[in-house]
């Protein structure tokens, strides 16, 4: 099963409704995030949405954005407790990856996932921060051309 990919703005209603249900219940039920998850960037053209899904909705997620200095940001990953243990947050890296992967990829990850990305050629790339109350370390993955 390949993942589902779709832009921001092609999103249909019960898309952003599945999206914000599978973030809300991981980071901010789970994890007690402290800041708003919805930053204005999921309806963009711009803006892509990665998943899977199955009869409990979206199992696992991600979202990707060319920032404003150009280069290419994954974020928001996660997977519904459920669903944990499959591979799924990997195999859409690894999509993500094989649509974009000669450019130089970022991401924010939680700190304790560091080891988890630098399994698919992410290294450290500044100094810890914290965000929505949860320590992150910045990553890149430099592109392949």
């Amino acid at each position: 099963m390949d993942p589902t990919f779709v832009a921001g703005d092609r999103l249909s209603a019960a898309d952003v409704y599945a999206v914000w249900q599978v973030r809300d219940l991981v980071f901010a039920v789970e994890q007690r995030c402290d800041e708003p998850d919805v930053d204005g960037l999921d309806l963009l053209a711009g803006t892509t949405h990665g998943w899977f899904a199955d009869d409990a909705g979206l199992s696992s997620y991600l979202r990707t954005f060319v920032a404003t200095d150009g280069i290419r940001r994954i974020g928001r990953v996660c997977t519904r407790r459920d669903a944990r243990g499959r591979g799924l947050s990997g195999r859409l890296i690894t999509a993500v990856h094989d649509r974009w992967g000669d450019d130089e990829l970022r991401l924010g990850a939680q700190a304790y996932l560091e080891q988890w990305y630098a399994g698919f050629g992410y290294t450290r790339c500044g100094d810890p921060y914290v965000e929505a109350g949860i320590d992150h370390v910045p990553m890149r993955r430099p592109g392949t051309s």
